[in-house]
């Protein structure tokens, strides 16, 4: 039996979006949800603890930079990423071959893989399917996602379809090389770019091979949002309804609704955390950059509707302050409350799932986020 299963609980009327549950080995957790990134086995500046109080349910991390640091062995030597860093419940894991194609700028893909230089040393490395597996299988996440290549945007239609055939074929090898099917599940990754026809040809190439789950990759890469849509829209109706979809990248609050109105169940992005260490935080009225002067007498909460420990302790002024003097604590502050406001956020699209008033709560989250503006400031 897959260690990987998901429930359709119900489907919005009013949009299609899809209220779930994943089930993992590390516990069962509803859809659509926003997984928190943790690239080098922990989520910047936050505790396992923390995340666990506001209430995340899987969280990523990156198989290219737990190759280089600690290296796969010392994290399965630990006990497993679970173990290594006390966080016992969902884990994903991705394939490492975002960040080949955007680390490194001397690379050769051939058939058999990637040929690089190591980001940190410039040392000679060389990643492939079989390698990704092995990595993954060592470091024992729950979900586990298969080499492929990232094409950049924009892309030729025909440098798009080698790289979709390769990416077909070097998905069968991932489940060829897969040491554990039965403790952790595989996810294909469709590629395609924009082009319509192409993204037809990877779904089916995927769906034949039978994955516990699928991912839509090769999106939020420069593209505009409405080709990102646009692509969404043709893509997840390719795909079985009962598995789980995830779109990588993704974790601006307007694409998380859209993307879950798409039929999207698993976001990530480490937009929440990046943007928090630069100031600049999510509220229920918009984006503050509370590095600005305008806040420096401000002694109100960052957002006066949440009640994260942030916001339930600490006035925009001292946040500020803080990040004014790169102090590590306004960061801890700032990251904690974007996190909670997403994880949050997803909560409130469950229940309007629930309720069969997903795009009401989109006009009405759109128009208070200030998204319909003319020139809307967006992430």
């Amino acid at each position: 039996m897959t260690p990987i299963r998901y429930e359709l609980i119900k489907t919005c009327k009013q949009t299609g979006a899809r209220l779930g549950i994943l089930h993992t080995p590390h516990g069962s957790f509803e859809t659509p949800m926003f997984m928190p990134v943790g690239t080098l086995a922990t989520v910047k500046t936050l505790s396992p603890e923390e995340l666990k109080e506001m209430g995340a349910g899987v969280i990523l991390s990156n198989t290219y930079h737990l190759w280089l640091r600690p290296g796969h062995d010392i994290v399965k030597e630990a006990g497993g990423l679970h173990s290594f860093m006390n966080w016992d419940r969902g884990i994903l894991t991705d394939s490492g071959g975002f960040q080949v194609f955007s680390l490194s700028e001397f690379r050769r893909i051939e058939e058999e893989g990637v040929y690089f230089r190591n980001h940190l040393n410039g040392d000679k490395l060389f990643l492939s399917p079989e390698k990704a597996m092995e990595i993954q299988n060592a470091l024992g996440s729950d979900i586990m996602m298969a080499f492929d290549e990232c094409p950049p945007y924009p892309a030729t239609y025909e440098y798009m379809k080698q790289s979709v055939e390769r990416t077909s074929r070097w998905a069968e090898r991932c489940l060829k090389a897969h040491q554990r099917p039965n403790e952790q599940g595989l996810f294909g990754i469709v590629q395609g770019g924009e082009f319509e026809d192409l993204r037809k040809q990877s779904a089916q190439d995927l769906v034949s091979l039978d994955f516990p789950g699928y991912a839509v990759g090769g999106l939020s890469v420069g593209e505009p949002k409405e080709v990102m849509n646009r692509v969404l829209e043709f893509t997840t109706p390719l795909l079985p309804a009962n598995k789980p979809r995830y779109l990588m990248g993704v974790g601006s609050p307007d694409s998380l609704i859209d993307g879950a109105i798409r039929g999207i169940d698993m976001f990530d992005c480490v937009l929440p955390t990046r943007i928090g260490r630069n100031g600049t935080v999510m509220t229920s009225e918009g984006r503050v950059v509370i590095k600005n002067a305008k806040y420096a007498r401000d002694f109100s909460p960052l957002d006066p509707n949440c009640d994260c420990y942030t916001c339930r302790n600490y006035t925009r002024a001292y946040i500020r302050h803080l990040i004014k003097c790169d102090e590590t604590f306004g960061i801890r502050l700032t990251s904690y409350h974007n996190v909670y406001f997403l994880i949050k956020l997803m909560e409130q699209v469950r229940q309007a799932i629930r309720e069969d008033r997903l795009g009401d709560f989109r006009e009405q989250f759109f128009e208070q986020y200030g998204f319909h503006a003319p020139n809307a400031k967006n992430f």
